[in-house]
């Protein structure tokens, strides 16, 4: 357990009775993960625009209100509470909308317009796949890095193709031949890629769960989610 300690989630759960202490940690963790709650928010319902304002609503209220405050860390995963604490805020968003249309006298029911908007997904679906889409976007990102920090940008855009799937005989001969490498070399570059990738996605789940069992949860989840995730 102890490589779960220096966590951001963990820290948070640390600091729960001081929470200034724990409101960086909060807020990166917030702001790396924004993309799952607007998608949430908008496959209710909302348009584009009243999506971008909810959302920024709801990280502040989580913030400023401490709804993290009850979780617990060792036992759950920051997902989780992220998708309760925003299906709460929703209901509450319903609830105020119900009574201003009410003071209106507005004949459209709000139902109607709590649809998904892609013709099935529902909100906890596009949560799902957003959030695990946006692991693999951060975990992207530092492979980039590094392989840059290394000098080897170019060798990185090249490669980086075949993170997806793996090349055929020919795809992996014209590949080789444009870096001027072996075939050989270019597969053993591209299989180190592809579990390094693994390695920190790992790495950026770590910072949302507060167990081993939970990473592994989180990992089988994004299997499901996408299939074709590293």
């Amino acid at each position: 357990m102890s490589r779960f300690q220096t966590t951001r989630w963990s820290l948070i759960a640390a600091a729960r009775d001081h929470p200034s202490q724990a409101r960086n940690a909060l807020e990166q963790l917030c702001g790396a993960y924004r993309p799952p709650v607007l998608a949430f928010v908008r496959h209710s319902g909302y348009s584009q625009a009243d999506a971008e304002d909810l959302t920024q609503t709801f990280f502040l209220r989580f913030v400023e209100r401490g709804w993290y405050g009850q979780a617990d860390p060792e036992r759950g995963r920051f997902r989780s509470l992220l998708l309760t604490a925003l299906r709460r805020f929703l209901l509450d968003q319903r609830d105020a909308e119900h009574a201003a249309k009410r003071d209106v006298a507005c004949k459209v029911e709000f139902d109607e317009l709590t649809q998904p908007d892609d013709g099935g997904e529902s909100p906890e679906q596009a949560f799902t796949r957003v959030w695990m889409g946006t692991v693999i976007g951060h975990a992207y990102a530092r492979l980039q890095a590094e392989w840059e920090r290394a000098g080897k940008r170019e060798q990185f855009e090249q490669l980086s193709a075949l993170l997806a799937e793996r090349a055929d005989s020919a795809e992996l001969h014209a590949l080789a031949s444009r870096l001027g490498l072996r075939p050989n070399t270019v597969a053993v570059q591209a299989h180190r890629m592809r579990q390094r990738l693994r390695q920190l996605v790992r790495l950026e789940l770590l910072q949302t769960v507060g167990s081993s069992e939970a990473l592994e949860q989180e990992l089988a989840e994004l299997r499901t989610a996408l299939p074709d995730a590293p």
